[in-house]
């Protein structure tokens, strides 16, 4: 049986691969796609879904999110993934409009209506459903788990112990940790390991089809933005982390991966902290563990299920069906 998802994400460089890959497995029966804003505005993270999924020539609802965090302004990561939030390459005008529901909306029917309970996979910042757990309870009940890349059990990237996805929306992501619904965090302990190489990147490039030479652009372009960014170290010269693309990977082959159930909380307050995903890895405190924190992946294997992604992704493009 395939698995109903709901994708929630920001396009972003590397929510893209993580679309690719989703829409390539055929494991997975992809309800609705929701956007976030977090990498760029609302208005470009939306657009950009659509027109990757025009591009992808992908069927699937797309309902935009909300504007702003619950609780504070949006920042976005424009450094990193261009004004467009697309680097420097342009995919072809979306061929379908946005859905007349909201996210929220959206979301709350897509999930009760489900006959199976739905794994959400989270991409961006967790406004949504935040900000859904907050105005429908009762739909909790009917999700499976949440696949989530955001966090860290150590370090960061937007501040010494803050991961961005949970620094732009720290509320919201208390709101999903403390909720009780299963969660499974793709942090930077696990997507720092689950990197391309200069060899794979070549491999892609040998691919040599306008798919992948307009990946190929994304990456180059994702990477030279890292190396300027405060936190980078030895192997971002060379090295192109696709962050996103564990969160689905997971939900798809668990065994690439290797985790521990952690208690995890949300700092949303602290004035050197604010963000920062507090996970009790030494079992210290008093508290029920929440989460799935991942720590290792199968770096050759997660790769090359990847570059397999993109060589039947044309397919697609083409016009063909995937086979279910």
């Amino acid at each position: 049986m395939r698995i109903p998802v709901i994708i929630d994400c920001d396009p972003g460089i590397d929510d893209v691969m993580a679309l690719l890959f989703a829409f390539v497995r055929t494991e997975l029966d992809i309800l609705l796609i929701t956007t976030e804003a977090g990498n760029q505005t609302q208005a470009k993270t939306t657009y950009n879904a659509r027109s990757f999924l025009s591009y992808m020539n992908q069927e699937i609802e797309v309902a935009r999110g909300l504007e702003q965090p619950l609780f504070q302004e949006l920042e976005v990561a424009e450094d990193v993934h261009g004004e467009s939030g697309l680097g420097d390459v342009i995919f072809p005008e979306p061929d379908f409009e946005e859905s007349s529901r909201s996210a929220i909306q959206a979301l709350y029917e897509r999930i009760t209506k489900s006959p199976e309970p739905v794994v959400l996979i989270a991409t961006g910042p967790l406004t949504n459903i935040g900000a859904l757990f907050l105005a429908h309870p009762e739909v909790k009940a009917k999700i499976r788990y949440i696949s989530f890349m955001g966090g860290a059990a150590v370090g960061g990237n937007m501040t010494p112990t803050a991961e961005f996805n949970v620094y732009v929306d720290p509320h919201a992501a208390d709101i999903v940790f403390r909720s009780g619904v299963p969660i499974v965090m793709s942090g930077l302990d696990v997507t720092h390991k689950a990197f391309l190489d200069e060899s794979d990147l070549k491999e892609i490039e040998e691919i040599g089809t306008e798919l992948s030479d307009r990946l190929v652009e994304l990456m180059k372009f994702y990477r030279r933005a890292a190396k300027q960014t405060a936190f980078h170290e030895e192997g971002f010269a060379t090295n192109i982390r696709l962050h996103d693309l564990c969160a689905v990977a997971y939900v798809v082959e668990p065994n690439l991966f290797q985790g521990d159930d952690c208690y995890v909380a949300i700092e949303t307050e602290g004035k050197l902290t604010k963000g920062t995903t507090v996970v009790d890895y030494t079992q210290s405190l008093p508290y029920p563990k929440n989460v799935h924190v991942l720590h290792t992946v199968k770096r050759k294997e997660f790769v090359d299920r990847f570059i397999e992604a993109i060589q039947k992704a044309e397919q697609l493009i083409k016009g063909g069906k995937r086979d279910v």
